[in-house]
């Protein structure tokens, strides 16, 4: 087949990850010449509507994935649609994200005959970070995939933390891997502000209400703390995610607010005006690629607790602009939220240190430039 060296495709599941995520990437790619395309699932009207000005830079390509469906059928015709999409626009290059539509993806730019196949993933997912039946059927069948697949002289893999890229050196050559230091932050948009008032002090999550984010954990804090008697306000910005296994039930998120432990905020589009009114960040992840909201949230100058596993202690200094604490333990989640709660100075000092962090490391345009250079 004839392909047009330009044409670049963004394989992804979500539209609203793909705008929260790689919209700054495609735009930049469109910027430096490529055709740029985009095929998800379009059945979100609102990230629709917010991003309509951006959008229109790209041709979009409907595709109802479902990221946790495992229905033979339904697979097979998503997997039509892909090869469908791939033949039609001949893409010189595809950039692919999460795991499914990395296997379904690179398989088809083998069918089709892509020349240039670029998976990135953001994390392990729930295969990876849960013990469940489920994932112990079908883990050992998605690393010969990886074996298979992401071998071929056309494929990168690109990898957000030092912990993944090792681990898949066990599945894939390791100069196929590239370490990309996730999706980067704009450090114009997310500034540091002065503190805002207090009491109480608020600490902010941002994260999909997921068990693997440590919610159950972070609720189990904040009752601690109130029993404690510390002026802390936890608030969590997020909505449930009914497609991912993991995600936290309608049930017991209304049971959570009638307790009123934790304010939730559901999702919010302003997440730098909403750390600009915080005075603390928290992520309490079981496993993480690399969290962008803990990026913005050095950005805005937090200091931020988390947890110490792969993905979120590549934001954190222990002691320097936060804290790390094991993963699945509320009691020293409390205790370094308590601390941060009585020392004023110690966030400042931190939240200086996380700005400092994010301007050395995480500036989005250096990585968005370090992206591009995988396509060549």
């Amino acid at each position: 087949m004839n392909y047009q060296n330009k044409k670049l495709i963004f394989l992804v599941a979500d539209l609203g990850y793909f705008c929260s995520h790689r919209l700054k990437l495609a735009l930049a790619a469109k910027q430096a010449g490529f055709d740029v395309g985009v095929v998800t699932n379009c059945d979100q009207r609102s990230t629709l509507s917010r991003y309509e000005t951006h959008l229109k830079e790209f041709d979009l390509h409907h595709l109802p994935f479902h990221r946790s469906r495992l229905n033979p059928f339904a697979e097979i015709k998503t997997l039509w649609q892909i090869w469908k999409i791939y033949r039609q626009i001949r893409p010189a290059i595809v950039h692919q994200v999460a795991l499914k539509p990395i296997v379904y993806g690179t398989l088809c730019g083998f069918l089709t005959g892509v020349p240039r196949i670029v998976n990135a993933l953001g994390g392990m997912g729930y295969l990876f970070t849960h013990r469940s039946l489920r994932s112990f059927l079908v883990k050992p069948l998605l690393v010969l995939a990886f074996r298979i697949l992401l071998n071929n002289r056309r494929c990168v893999l690109i990898l957000q933390n030092p912990t993944d890229v090792e681990l898949m050196t066990s599945f894939v050559d390791c100069d196929k891997i590239h370490l990309v230091r996730g999706a980067g932050v704009d450090l114009e948009m997310y500034r540091p502000t002065q503190e805002p008032p207090s009491p109480p002090i608020k600490a902010l999550m941002v994260a999909r209400l997921l068990w693997s984010k440590g919610i159950g954990e972070l609720v189990e804090a904040a009752k601690i703390l109130k029993a404690q008697g510390v002026p802390l306000q936890i608030q969590v910005a997020g909505d449930i995610d009914p497609q991912n296994p993991a995600s936290v039930s309608v049930t017991t998120l209304a049971a959570w607010k009638e307790e009123n432990i934790v304010m939730w905020l559901g999702s919010i589009e302003d997440i730098a005006a909403l750390y600009a009114t915080s005075h603390i960040a928290v992520l309490p992840s079981y496993r993480e690629g690399l969290p962008k909201s803990l990026l913005e949230a050095a950005a805005c100058g937090k200091p931020i607790v988390t947890t110490d596993v792969p993905g979120c202690r590549e934001v954190v200094v222990q002691r320097e602009n936060g804290f790390l604490v094991p993963a699945k333990d509320a009691a020293a989640l409390a205790e370094s939220l308590k601390v941060l709660v009585e020392s004023s100075e110690l966030r400042v000092k931190m939240g200086l240190s996380s700005r400092q962090k994010a301007e050395q490391e995480f500036d989005e345009k250096k990585i968005i430039a370090e992206t591009l250079a995988t396509y060549h």
